[in-house]
């Protein structure tokens, strides 16, 4: 079978003919790619130390634990073919409510928490859900913080998200609550630097 491309080109000189297919494949190339970051992987950098020690962002920064900052992949359909579960590190485009109270909005790194029809409180830097005490054996004691937060219902659709480092983590404590249609996939791995390569 002939290439489609040779069958278009037929009669121009060999030089145009080999440029031509050239640039076919390259536009191919990029747009598989681009397909892939759109609808199956994509690469995320972690900007703040809102997720230490669990995520790594780079010194000098506050709070950052490595010389590089973590590089994840999230997946994008992940979240099409199962329900998002608590304890998933998720990425999320954030509500409007962020850039006000955080000074920063767009896409963040957060674990999720508090479920759809959850009540979701905090004691003295503990997480209740339900009136019960959550296990969170990826909080370390000097990353916790001592704030006391009322109930807070979670509505139908809708998921509390919070950093690991909760010292310093702008998340749903300040800008509510994240809807189902901003969640843009579940993150499954580190994969950089070398040394933190690891699948979660």
């Amino acid at each position: 079978m002939r290439n489609p491309i040779d069958h278009l080109t037929r009669g121009l000189p060999r030089g145009w003919r080999l440029t031509i297919d050239w640039l076919v494949t390259i536009v191919g190339a990029i747009a598989i790619v681009l397909a892939i970051k759109a609808w199956v992987v994509n690469p995320y950098r972690i900007p703040s130390s809102s997720m230490e020690p669990t995520l790594h962002c780079a010194r000098p920064d506050p709070g950052c634990e490595a010389g590089f900052s973590d590089r994840v992949l999230a997946c994008r359909f992940c979240y099409r073919f199962w329900s998002p579960k608590r304890g998933d590190i998720v990425v999320f485009h954030t509500p409007k409510l962020a850039q006000v109270r955080c000074g920063a909005g767009g896409t963040f790194v957060k674990r999720l928490i508090g479920l759809p029809g959850e009540t979701w409180s905090e004691k003295d830097g503990y997480v209740y859900i339900d009136g019960k005490k959550l296990k969170e054996p990826y909080i370390q004691a000097d990353r916790r913080d001592n704030r006391t937060i009322g109930a807070i219902h979670i509505p139908k659709g809708q998921y509390f998200m919070m950093g690991d480092n909760r010292n310093s983590s702008c998340d749903s404590r300040e800008w509510g609550t994240v809807p189902r249609k901003n969640l843009i996939g579940k993150v499954f791995a580190i994969y950089w630097p070398p040394s933190r390569i690891r699948i979660e």
